[in-house]
């Protein structure tokens, strides 16, 4: 199955049904009267986060999504039937935004969230409800209101726990499938990963899921490449973990690269914790390890962990201080005092 993050689809809410103009006429009834029913109510379009689903695909085939109208009102008082409503399923993660693609409509993050993207038209009065004791036999009833007709985004963010940066071939897709039972694309040239990979990784008796996403270049931010559209995807994620190749001759610059795209990027990205770890050490000899290793710890200006992906050194602290980042996130969120509770550390 083709992975889809974002889809153009086009809505329409139903139209209400028309109130009816009718009177009662029975043979040796004396008294008629108006008898006009209302007019049914027309569908909304709802839009649910459900299981079982990651990607958005199936909007690449049906774009058009319209409710169904209202049935109009009959006589002897006989109210229309309402309108199916319509349902859009998408995967939880999923924004809801508006034709501009910058304004947030809604924002699906669990499974189960709904929204009523377009309510449908009410249905119209018929004449019974027109009269009076001055107006015994009104000939006027109320059309059904129209429907609500928008065009709108959807655009999937990845529900993942730690999220993967780095120039391309910084060797994210092998981290991801040494350490979890994933297995994206890995190759010997840049480029590889072409859409966002998602893996299960398991330490110390705990599970958390990581996001593989298209390396970053310089320049991103101004639309080369294909990372920085895929950015999106670790933005709900507690913590990144920023690779940086080891066998580059320029370690530094590679790391100044990728944070410059994150601030270009905007938002919280860049604030978001991280974790950075030199890759592919087990290409070095000692005096480069030890080279490469203070050039980017300068530059980071914190902790470096030394690891591959390939000879699995280094993996265990790395892991590990992941599912703490993760564990202090999660806690902040719920409000839980860490000092009394706080987070394991490695």
């Amino acid at each position: 199955m083709k992975f889809l993050d974002l889809a153009k689809v086009y809505i329409r809410s139903g139209a209400g049904g028309g109130g009816a103009v009718s009177f009662r006429r029975e043979k040796y009834i004396e008294y008629g009267g108006p008898d006009g029913g209302d007019g049914g109510k027309g569908g909304d379009v709802i839009v649910e986060a459900v299981e079982g689903l990651n990607t958005l695909i199936d909007f690449r085939y049906q774009q058009h999504f319209f409710a169904k109208n209202g049935i109009p009102g009959m006589g002897k008082q006989r109210t229309g039937a309402d309108g199916k409503d319509i349902l859009l399923r998408v995967p939880a993660g999923t924004e809801i935004l508006d034709e501009d693609e910058e304004t947030v409509i809604a924002d699906l993050a669990e499974v189960g969230d709904r929204f009523v993207l377009a309510r449908g038209g009410n249905g119209g009065f018929g004449n019974l409800h027109f009269k009076s004791a001055t107006n015994q036999a009104p000939r006027r009833a109320n059309p059904g209101l129209p429907g609500i007709e928008r065009t709108i985004w959807l655009r999937l963010k990845l529900i993942a726990d730690a999220g993967l940066l780095g120039l391309p071939n910084a060797g994210k897709s092998t981290f991801l499938a040494a350490t979890s039972n994933a297995r994206p694309k890995i190759a010997d040239y840049p480029f590889t990963t072409l859409h966002p990979n998602l893996g299960v990784v398991g330490i110390d008796n705990t599970e958390f899921v990581v996001a593989d996403i298209p390396g970053l270049i310089e320049g991103a931010s101004e639309g080369r490449g294909i990372g920085d559209r895929f950015l999106g995807h670790v933005e709900r994620c507690a913590v990144l973990l920023h690779l940086v190749d080891g066998t580059s001759e320029d370690v530094a610059g590679d790391y100044r690269t990728i944070i410059g795209e994150l601030e270009a990027y905007g938002g919280a990205l860049a604030e978001k914790p991280r974790v950075t770890a030199l890759n592919k050490i087990d290409a070095l000899d000692e005096e480069e390890r030890a080279e490469r290793m203070a050039a980017l710890e300068e530059a980071s200006g914190g902790r470096v962990y030394a690891m591959s992906g390939v000879s699995q050194e280094g993996l265990l602290p790395v892991l590990r201080t992941l599912r703490s980042e993760i564990d202090a996130a999660r806690r902040k969120e719920s409000g839980v005092d860490e000092e009394e509770d706080g987070p394991w550390r490695p």
